[in-house]
């Protein structure tokens, strides 16, 4: 079992944080628990922040010019997936129409880092390598179609029952995870995705759970077996979008950080 070394010293310096609550340095302690902040570490090793846990600056809804109304707020520090059954209705009784929300830069060779808890029963994903052309030309509108690193609540939904590819930290309906623990449902996982050249990487809490690389039989097999078997493309490397899907439950994120690395 493989872990990703930032990640360990994340999970360190939480648990010297938890010690110091017990009478340590609480300035040290306010230090650890600052979230959608970046290190002098980290930014002279090119990581952004991509939410900078007030606003939606950088972002927008897919095939939209602003924020889905009503879908998405910012909640103590996290980007809050707003319930469907919450969200603002029209005249007519009808629900106003949602949309997946998209980071207004490209990426394509990156490291993304973030952290998510998700609600009972809950489903979402966090997509990239998202062309907004490809995906506004398939219905529905505004859900993007792109890689999806799975977030489930694997005990309570349904999904989970359909296949091991879509659990939590699955590459959705393609390849599952393996060697995970999840933090119970209402607490934050962190996940780290690489995906560089044709390598992609999926991490949970710490641990790689997955990897694969484009243009091989392997994956050939896998996308032609897969509910994106007839969308043209689909599985080619792009300058992409990250996206936060708009789904049915809600979701929380925060801590939402990018470094783009060099290809191969």
């Amino acid at each position: 079992m493989k872990t990703y070394p930032r990640l360990i010293t994340l999970l360190v310096l939480a648990a010297v944080s938890m010690a110091c609550a017990g009478g340590g340095d609480p300035g040290f302690l306010e230090q650890v628990q600052v979230h959608n902040t970046l290190t002098a570490e980290e930014r002279a090793e090119g990581w952004v922040l991509l939410f900078d846990g007030e606003t939606f600056e950088g972002w927008r809804g897919l095939g939209r010019d602003g924020i889905p109304e009503g879908h998405w707020v910012i909640e103590e520090g996290a980007i809050k997936k707003v319930p469907s059954g919450e969200v603002p209705l029209q005249a007519d009784g009808q629900p106003l129409e949602g949309g997946d929300l998209m980071t207004e830069r490209t990426f394509e060779n990156f490291e993304l880092y973030l952290e998510w808890k998700i609600s009972p029963a809950g489903n979402s994903g966090i997509k990239y390598n998202v062309s907004e052309e490809m995906s506004t030309s398939h219905p529905p509108r505004y859900a993007a179609l792109g890689f999806e690193y799975q977030i489930l609540d694997d005990q309570r939904h349904p999904d989970a029952q359909k296949g091991p590819n879509r659990t939590a930290g699955a590459l959705y309906d393609l390849i599952a995870p393996k060697d995970k623990t999840l933090e119970p449902v209402g607490e934050f996982n962190s996940t780290w995705i690489i995906f560089r050249g044709n390598h992609g990487e999926h991490w949970l809490n710490g641990v790689k759970v997955l990897e694969y690389d484009l243009g091989t039989p392997r994956m050939d097999d896998l996308l032609a077996a897969s509910k994106y078997r007839g969308i043209t493309g689909f599985g080619e490397k792009r300058r992409g979008h990250i996206v936060l899907q708009d789904h049915t439950d809600a979701v929380w994120y925060r801590n939402i950080k990018i470094r783009e690395i060099g290809h191969y």
